[in-house]
This record gives structure tokens, sequence and C-alpha cells, in this order.
């Protein structure tokens, strides 16, 4: 994994947007924009980069912005995100937003919805739920009582989730 941040002076643009930083283009990709300051690198933890893949991922954290205080992005070439993959992400970035790069274009743009309920995303983390035994194939669902903050019920056993542990139990 290569981590590219740049630093790019051009033209016409003010003391605030010369001294940001700047982060390449990719030609194919996906760019994941508007993830909650600090939660990058969970993000990247929870869609399985660990630096062992040898395309280049662009990570800039704490920048500003106008939806949030400030935000993390995450730039992925050469690999576009599934649905699977999406559900996850709503776990830690619900109002994240997705855009899909073809030819250095945005080909396609996506919002991150969580719904009413979250499943075959995560196991329940109470250790003694009907889910986390082996002779139950249960499916794994997640009632969403909040999103803001997010906040997560078992359908099955009724705990409420800690969303840290559930990052630990993805499926």
């Amino acid at each position: 994994m290569y981590l590219i941040i740049s630093r790019k002076v051009v033209g016409n643009l003010s003391s605030r947007e010369q001294s940001m930083r700047r982060v390449t283009a990719i030609n194919h990709g996906t760019v994941i924009d508007h993830i909650p300051a600090g939660s990058a690198l969970i993000v990247l933890k929870m869609l399985g980069i660990d630096g062992s893949m040898s395309n280049p991922v662009s990570l800039v954290m704490n920048v500003p912005s106008k939806k949030m205080v400030s935000k993390d992005i995450i730039k992925v070439e050469d690999r576009e995100l599934t649905q699977a993959e999406l559900d996850r992400l709503a776990l830690v970035a619900p109002n994240a937003s997705v855009a899909i790069i073809r030819a250095f274009s945005v080909a396609e743009k996506r919002q991150i919805n969580i719904g009413e309920e979250v499943m075959n995303v995560a196991r329940c983390s109470f250790a003694n739920c009907v889910t986390n035994g082996e002779r139950e194939p249960l499916t794994h669902r997640l009632k969403v009582r909040t999103v803001e903050p997010l906040s997560l019920r078992c359908h099955y056993c009724g705990r409420a989730q800690d969303i840290g542990a559930l990052i630990e139990n993805l499926i």
C-alpha cells in the first residue's frame, strides 16, 4: 500500500487552498468522502486494506469540510466497492459518499444508507447470543435504533451493541 499525499500550488488559489493538502487523481477506483474525522484507519481495516495489496491507497485525514467540521478521505485505485463493503462502511461512516472513478471521471456516485436493519454484516457482540452458537445458523440481524449517533440492538437477544466490538465481529 502506498500513501500518496502531495502539495500542489496552482494558479489563483487562495492562501487557505494553497495550504491544504491535495491528493493525486486516480484513473480507476473508488473515492470515499465525508468519513468522520479520525475514522479513516478504521474504514481501511473494515475494508480489509492492510498494506498487503499492490494497488495504491491515498489517505487524507482531518481535512476542513463545509458539511462537517473536518473529515477524512480515502482513494483506492483499481478497486470498486461492493454493496457488502458499503454495508460495512455504514457502521463507521453512515453519511459518507462513495464515488466510482473510471477514466479519471466520476462514473457513479453512491450515498451510504444504513436503513432500519443491518443484516449479515457483523455478529452480535454478546457472547451468549443465540447467533453466536455454531448449531444455530441464523441470519445476523441488528436493528438500527438511531443513526446520529449510531445505536444498534441485536434482533434476537435485544442487547445494545458497542460499535467498536461490532467492528471486531465483522462477518
